[in-house]
């Protein structure tokens, strides 16, 4: 799952995608890398973000899905958002799969929409808002509530019809490092409820932490090879996506995978 940020302040690649035509360059270069699927947001999610409104997030969004959506009939789309509305449009522009950081805290009707579209829905875990979420989260233990929080938000989706989920941990979002590396090394806990497991671990913050020097944490830029390393641990923990800023580096990282696992 290439990543897709038509947004001035993401942590990674905020501002890049200027408009619709330099954001189908983005996406034809992904493809080409080889993404399966492309993540499209229109609202920054990174610790500390203030939220968009539903009018400003459309904007963002709905142009590019308008002429990318046809433009790349073999690709699978996806959009990152928590609002009804910009899920709707979305979806009737035939995105494939809605992302919902908020794992249908902050909107439940996400999980009806899907289902009317018969279209796959990410649940993902994230404990208070992007503006708060890093205030001092706890949790007497990460990965049994994380795991018990997301089957009970893909069970209450079931109910509404939805016949595709997909679970995601939310790393990085509502977690300390000791969090992030605790769900990273458990992955198989998540991977046992049997629903398809996506990995967001691309560039963020944890990295930068681990390799941090006397000059500080190790900047975004400088983060793909603490990523693919973290990347590769997760498919050999069973992760079914990945979540990527590098796609044809992650693509490589797949085929490794795959041919030392066949003499499994």
């Amino acid at each position: 799952m290439g990543v897709l940020n038509v947004t001035p302040d993401s942590f990674s690649d905020g501002g890049q995608v200027r408009d619709v035509s330099s954001a189908l360059e983005r996406i034809s270069e992904m493809v080409e890398e080889g993404a399966d699927l492309v993540d499209v947001g229109g609202e920054s999610t990174r610790p500390g973000s203030d939220p968009v409104t539903e009018k400003e997030e459309l904007q963002r969004v709905i142009p590019l899905l308008e002429k990318a959506v046809p433009a790349f009939p073999g690709t699978m789309f996806s959009i990152d958002t928590t609002k009804h509305e910009v899920a709707r449009q979305a979806l009737a522009c035939g995105v494939h799969m809605v992302n919902d950081v908020s794992g249908l805290q902050k909107e439940p009707r996400l999980a009806e929409l899907c289902a009317s579209y018969q279209a796959i829905l990410v649940i993902m875990h994230s404990k208070g808002t992007p503006k708060t979420m890093q205030h001092d989260p706890d949790y007497s233990d990460a990965v049994s509530e994380i795991v018990t929080f997301l089957k009970a938000q893909a069970q209450t989706a079931e109910k509404s019809g939805v016949k595709q989920i997909v679970i995601d941990p939310g790393i990085g979002f509502g977690k300390t490092l000791q969090h992030n590396l605790e769900i990273i090394a458990r992955l198989g806990d998540f991977c046992s409820p049997g629903y398809p497991v996506l990995v967001g671990a691309s560039r963020k913050s944890m990295i930068g932490k681990l390799l941090a020097d006397k000059s500080g944490d190790r900047p975004v830029n400088k983060r793909l090879a603490g990523t693919l390393a973290l990347h590769y641990h997760a498919l050999m923990q069973g992760a079914a996506i990945l979540r990527v800023h590098d796609v044809r580096e992650a693509k490589d990282t797949l085929e490794v995978f795959k041919a030392v696992s066949s003499f499994f």
